[in-house]
C-alpha cells in the first residue's frame, strides 16, 4: 500500500496539524507539510522510477508541435491555479509524447505546494485488484482502492489499455465513479481518442464503456496530443 501523506509532527508553527493559523488571516497548510512531502515524493506518491525526475520545467514539446506545447500550458496552468480547479486533464495521443511525463509532473508541482497525490497505472491497479481476491492474499480490495479513492489528486496512467472485459470496464467504472461523485481532482492518460481515425480502430469508449467516458467528461478536459515517438 503506499505510504500515506504526513506532517512534522514537532513543527512549532502547526503542532503536528498540518495547518498553521496566521492572525487576522485564518488558516492555511503549513510549510512543514510541503517540505516533507517533497522529501518522500517519489516513494510517497509511487511514481515509477523511470519518470521520479519528471518536471514541467524538464518537458521540451517537439518543435513546432502546437498540440504538445498547448497541453504543457494547460499543465502549468493547474498546477497554478490549484484549489480553484474544477476539472482535471485527461491526455489522449500516441505512444511516446509525453503524456505520463507531463501527469507526473503535475502531481510534483502540487506536491510542491503541499498537496499529496497518488499515481497508479491502471493495469496494475486492476491486477492488485483482482490478486486480493485470492485466498491468500494478505490485503483486501477495499484496502487497495481507499488511497485511490481518498487521494487528493490521483494520476491514472495507461487508461484503457487493458483488455475490456466486463469486470474491468465495472472495477475502472467504480473508481471513476467514486472520484466524480467526492469531486476528486483526477488526472488521466489513454492512447485511445474519441473518434476513429480508421474503421478496425477502437476508439476510449470502446475500451472503458460509455459510462466511465461520460464521467470524464464533466471531471476532465481533454487534451489531445500527436507526434512521433
Amino acid at each position: 500500500m503506499p505510504q500515506q501523506c504526513e506532517v512534522v509532527r514537532n513543527c512549532e508553527l502547526c503542532l503536528g496539524t498540518g495547518m498553521e493559523v496566521v492572525p487576522g488571516k485564518g488558516a492555511r497548510r503549513c510549510c512543514c507539510r510541503a517540505e516533507s512531502l517533497q522529501s518522500n515524493f517519489a516513494v510517497s506518491a509511487q511514481i515509477p522510477l523511470r519518470f521520479a525526475e519528471c518536471t514541467l520545467q524538464n518537458y521540451t514539446p517537439a518543435q513546432s508541435n502546437g498540440s504538445q506545447l498547448r497541453a504543457l500550458n494547460l499543465a502549468y496552468r493547474l498546477v497554478k491555479d490549484y484549489p480553484a480547479v474544477e476539472r482535471g486533464l485527461l491526455f489522449a495521443g500516441p505512444v511516446g509524447v509525453g503524456k505520463t511525463h507531463l501527469s507526473v509532473a503535475i502531481l510534483r508541482g502540487l506536491n510542491e505546494k503541499g498537496v499529496c497525490g497518488l499515481f497508479y497505472e491502471c493495469g496494475a491497479l486492476l491486477k492488485a485488484m483482482q490478486d486480493s481476491y485470492g485466498a491468500a492474499s494478505q490485503i483486501s480490495e477495499a484496502n487497495i482502492l481507499a488511497p485511490v479513492y481518498d487521494a487528493e489528486v490521483l494520476v491514472l496512467d495507461e487508461l484503457g489499455a487493458t483488455r475490456p472485459t466486463d469486470w474491468a470496464r465495472d472495477a475502472v467504472m467504480q473508481i471513476i465513479g467514486s472520484r466524480y461523485n467526492r469531486k476528486k481532482l483526477t488526472v488521466l492518460t489513454t492512447n485511445f481518442f474519441d473518434t476513429r481515425r480508421a474503421s478496425d480502430e477502437e476508439i476510449l469508449s470502446d475500451r472503458v464503456g460509455v459510462r466511465v467516458r461520460s464521467r470524464l467528461r464533466e471531471m476532465c478536459l481533454t487534451i489531445v496530443m500527436d507526434g512521433s515517438d
